[in-house]
């Protein structure tokens, strides 16, 4: 399994190419840095946690875990097997890359709360007549009592608070995926309000971002050695001139 933090962003549109226009939601995903690996005889059970994000100020028990990782602003678990925990280790970077077009995830976060609904928009009922001496009840519930246990059963559904729960969106497909911004285009709309903390997985297997730090850290040689050659010419310079006189 694949899978990576991603803040969303806004609503738009793609061309396939064929020529068809699908309306896609455009999300800004990772990188990701894995901060603990769980396993089963220590934790009971198995997991890669994983920081996105930043800010400046993180508290101390999450500090003295992660070290010297980063400040993260979300830290996140997606449960995992054997041979993905092994395979994976604390510091390690998840990007974009991991996923590719045609890929289909399940997409969760936490939905807009809608606040005090009635049971018309949060339950779907269709109200009462609009005449026939029903005058203002058209999106009341009824009668919610039964006639002979003569109470309310628990569980009846009634207005209240809508909106803000956890919620999972499966078989949607990613569209596009542009690895230089990190950004993620899935078909369809999912969870949540923008710039709202969105998890995402799927089948496949996690491409850790190793390429990029090799490359970095040999430039770094390569900037070693051309200082270490700018100090030596100098030297060589002098000596020559000595020896000429």
């Amino acid at each position: 399994m694949k899978f990576i933090l991603a803040e969303k962003r806004e609503m738009t549109q793609k061309f396939l190419p064929d020529g068809t226009v699908v309306p896609v939601t455009r999300v800004l995903a990772g990188p990701c840095v894995v901060t603990q690996i769980k396993n089963e005889k220590p934790d009971g059970y198995m997991a890669v946690q994983i920081g996105f994000g930043s800010k400046r100020k993180i508290a101390k028990s999450i500090k003295g875990q992660i070290k010297d990782l980063g400040n993260f602003r979300y830290l996140k678990e997606f449960r995992t097997d054997a041979a993905q925990t092994e395979s994976l280790k604390t510091g390690d970077k998840l990007t974009a890359k991991i996923f590719a077009a045609g890929d289909i995830v399940k997409v969760t976060g936490v939905a807009k709360g809608l606040g005090f609904q009635g049971v018309v928009k949060r339950h779907g009922f269709h109200g009462s007549l609009a005449t026939h001496g029903h005058k203002d009840q058209l999106r009341m519930p009824g009668s919610i009592g039964a006639g002979g246990n003569q109470r309310v059963f628990k569980g009846v559904r009634m207005a209240g608070r809508m909106g803000g729960q956890q919620v999972t969106v499966t078989n949607l497909e990613i569209v596009e995926v542009n690895p230089d911004t990190n950004e993620i285009y899935i078909k369809g709309a999912i969870p949540g309000s923008r710039e709202n903390l969105v998890l995402i997985s799927g089948v496949g297997d996690l491409i850790i971002a190793a390429e990029e730090v090799a490359t970095e850290s040999e430039e770094i040689k390569t900037e070693d050695k051309a200082e270490a050659v700018l100090e030596e010419t100098p030297a060589q310079e002098v000596k020559a001139e000595e020896i000429n006189s």
